[in-house]
């Protein structure tokens, strides 16, 4: 399925340490949303192959992690402050604070690792995959992770339950509950399991199904109480123990009583789907990420969206170029490559003085083996016969989200602008 997804339409960033409500920075739709217990820090995952840690404080971005090869569908962040991220690639990355490389690489998943897990004691970490199994790791030594296999077909999340019990979901549309020891309690559902949540502080999941309904399961596998979310399936979930949210292809996000589901609030977005949530320690905000590439923020006991409406406004980076036609060209480029130095933290190369170098030549920035293999110089010629056939055809691959410009008027225009900004 997220191969058959576009990638959203780039948009804009905020420059680092300006207080602004919005995370901008990613180029591609926004996959994995992760709070710290801090309530301060931030992880996210996108389809662009990149995390990024964030200050919610200043909204702005404090490291782009780059590692895994296809989109980053799943991360936590430790009580320690680490982030662990686990990609479409199977292996899971866990990153120290600050570092530029994973510290530990987690690796024996066959399929796209799309849920992360944590136990209460911070001592096992839990993936689910699909490749049909989750996998249970030990974070304080280096023995094999306890694979739980049964499942037949996606395994779409997987949790700790206050029980010590594991608990999993899939596309088999079964739960599964494992005991410590012996074989599994499976509970049948009526439709897919896409989405998994613990309600903290209670012995309840919230269960979001392929028929865009939401289920409170106990921890026994019975479900309590349903509802109706969307016409289409409900692919996130999330709780902070009083409430849940759950999201769909379509945009909206219900907010709803964790007790009961009883309905609260609808927040509507841009109507894209949203991929990823996560409730802020001990406040009433919401973090939602998307296919427009955007982490937005919400108060979710009024409903308000804390949109700072960054559109047209003094940190607009493109402002200075009201109603040059290259620079509208350019605004589809500009969540991920700066043009100056300077600009702050983003998932590509700055692209200062970008003609005339040659591809992957920058000495501070992490290419991929693929992009570094090609030969290329950036040039007028290039750079429009890159957005003329796509990335992915001109620089087979590259971790570049796809893209490309259909007029020719429109690339002329892109490479002239560039050629006047990026001096």
């Amino acid at each position: 399925m997220i191969r058959l997804l576009s990638l959203a339409l780039a948009v804009f960033l905020a420059i680092p340490g300006v207080h602004a409500a919005e995370l901008r920075g990613h180029g591609g739709p926004v996959r994995a949303l992760a709070v710290g217990a801090d309530g301060a820090s931030v992880v996210s995952g996108s389809f662009d192959s990149t995390a990024i840690s964030w200050s919610l404080g200043t909204s702005s971005t404090e490291q782009v992690l780059r590692f895994h090869d296809g989109s980053v569908n799943a991360a936590i962040l430790l009580p320690d402050g680490r982030a662990v991220t686990g990609g479409e690639d199977g292996r899971i990355a866990i990153w120290a604070i600050g570092a530029a490389k994973p510290s530990r690489i987690l690796e024996g998943h066959e399929g796209p690792i799309v849920s992360l897990t944590l136990s209460a004691d911070g001592q096992r970490l839990g993936s689910a995959a699909w490749d049909g199994t989750a996998r249970i790791w030990p974070l304080a030594s280096e023995s094999p992770p306890k694979i739980l296999e049964g499942h037949t077909g996606n395994v779409n999340g997987v949790a700790f339950l206050a029980s010590g019990e594991i608990v999993t979901i899939g596309y088999d549309a079964t739960l599964r509950i494992w005991p410590e020891n012996g074989a599994a309690q499976v509970e049948t559902f009526p439709t897919p399991l896409n989405a998994l949540a613990v309600v903290p502080g209670s012995e309840l999941l919230a269960i979001g199904g392929a028929d865009g309904r939401l289920r409170l399961v106990g921890e026994d596998g019975t479900i309590r109480a349903e509802a109706e979310i969307s016409p289409t399936p409900v692919i996130a979930v999330a709780s902070d123990g009083q409430r849940i949210a759950a999201a769909g292809l379509r945009g909206a996000i219900a907010i709803l009583a964790a007790a009961d589901l009883a309905p609260e609030r609808t927040l509507v977005g841009p109507g894209l789907p949203v991929w990823s949530l996560a409730f802020v320690p001990g406040t009433d905000e919401l973090l939602t990420g998307g296919n427009d590439s955007v982490i937005r923020r919400w108060n979710v006991a009024t409903g308000a969206s804390l949109d700072s409406g960054l559109a047209g406004s003094p940190v607009d980076p493109l402002a200075e170029y009201a109603g040059d036609p290259g620079a509208g060209v350019y605004r589809a480029c500009v969540a991920c490559h700066t043009l100056q130095p300077g600009e702050g933290v983003r998932a590509g190369p700055t692209l200062h003085r970008i003609m005339g170098r040659p591809i992957a030549s920058l000495p501070d920035y992490d290419y991929s083996d693929a992009f570094s293999g090609h030969d290329i110089v950036w040039t007028p010629e290039t750079v429009a016969r890159l957005f003329e056939i796509g990335p992915h055809a001109y620089t087979p691959g590259t971790k570049m989200p796809e893209q490309t410009i259909n007029r020719a008027a429109d690339r002329d225009a892109l490479v002239e602008f560039l050629e006047r900004a990026t001096r």
